[in-house]
């Protein structure tokens, strides 16, 4: 039998390139190990696509393949280990309603600048989906809902990160220059920065010029609530799947759409892990599972970067980061305007 169709080489392969981009996120947090190993991926990606692609039986794609799906959904699950609903209780549910009205500000600047910038509905979902919830972990939930391919997840991926990076470096100092309290500004950053290594980057930094932790810990709890969105997001986007495909069922060479078996039932195992969490004492073996699903985020985003290819890439052009751009904006601004509003800070 030849190594062509089995998972272990490309397995293999994503795992040595996630071990060096783990370490790299470590020693920049800012920029984080997903971006290290999307970044890595893509560069062997085309650099050497012929050894990628396999020759004489042997290939490293079905292994890949294995890891950009199976692995990240794996890795999703394993996140709810880090979310703790009493915990959650009092800042979360605070931030429930500004939450309301930036991930509507998301999705509504989503849909009408991809449809202004021509963008194909998949990229449009993720950067929405991204920006509105939780960055990389979102997109990753949603991808597989929606069958986007690695190179419209790689485009978000990039996209998402970018401003992740602008946002630690600029979200305080605008904070100072608006006067923000400690609270005001650990809801807003929890609110409406993408990536949850950018939020507590972001809270640490204004905490320490603070003196206290205020908004460190604001910031990381109103960011786990808001992870919590992935399971409605994907839900809708499921059950819109289901009806998009039920009204094709009657078109040729359409085979009928099975809701059981397309269903993110692996986001229903996350919230139950989420709620297991919170009455069993076990911290330490907790902290062991989150820290194996984000390495496991890891290899999955290098699957991504070595299943894409530049051209499509470079085809996208300014067109994701423009719309990346404009849904963080209107994120962060109507987190700000509904705080003003209702007196938050």
């Amino acid at each position: 039998m030849t190594l062509k169709g089995r998972s272990g080489p490309g397995l293999l392969l994503c795992l040595v390139i996630a071990i060096p981009a783990w370490y790299l996120g470590k020693q920049l947090p800012v920029i984080g190990g997903p971006v290290f190993g999307i970044l890595t991926g893509i560069l062997l990606a085309n650099l050497f696509p012929d050894l990628i692609s396999g020759f004489h039986g042997f290939s490293f794609e079905p292994g890949i393949r294995l890891t950009s799906k199976k692995v990240l959904q794996l890795a999703v699950v394993l996140l709810g280990f880090e979310m703790n609903f009493a915990m959650i209780v009092k800042v979360g549910g605070q931030s429930l309603f500004v939450m309301l009205f930036t991930l509507t500000a998301a999705f509504v600047t989503a849909y009408v600048m991809g449809n202004l910038l021509h963008l194909d509905g998949k990229t449009t979902t993720l950067i929405g989906v991204g920006t509105a919830i939780c960055g990389g972990s979102a997109i990753a939930a949603t991808a597989p809902v929606i069958a986007a391919d690695d190179e419209e997840v790689a485009s978000a991926i990039s996209t998402i990160f970018l401003f992740n990076v602008v946002a630690v470096f600029i979200f305080p100092a605008l904070g100072h220059w608006l006067q923000l309290s400690d609270k005001g500004f650990g809801l807003w950053a929890g609110t409406a920065i993408n990536d949850t290594s950018s939020v507590v980057a972001a809270g640490t930094a204004w905490s320490a010029a603070a003196g206290n932790t205020i908004a460190q810990n604001d910031a990381t709890i109103v960011k786990l609530t808001r992870t919590l969105m992935i399971v409605p997001v994907t839900s809708f986007l499921a059950l819109r799947m289901a009806l998009l495909a039920r009204r094709q069922a009657n078109t040729p060479d359409v085979p009928a759409y099975n809701l059981a078996k397309t269903f993110p039932w692996f986001v229903l195992v996350f919230l139950a892990v989420a709620v297991l969490n919170t009455w069993l004492p076990w911290p330490d073996l907790a902290g062991k599972f989150v820290t194996a699903g984000k390495f496991m985020i890891i290899m999955a985003m290098s699957a991504i970067g070595l299943n894409t290819r530049f051209k499509r890439l470079i085809a996208q052009g300014w067109r994701p980061i423009l719309l990346g751009l404009a849904c963080w904006f209107a994120v962060a601004s109507v987190s700000l305007l509904v705080q003003k509003l209702t007196a938050a800070f």
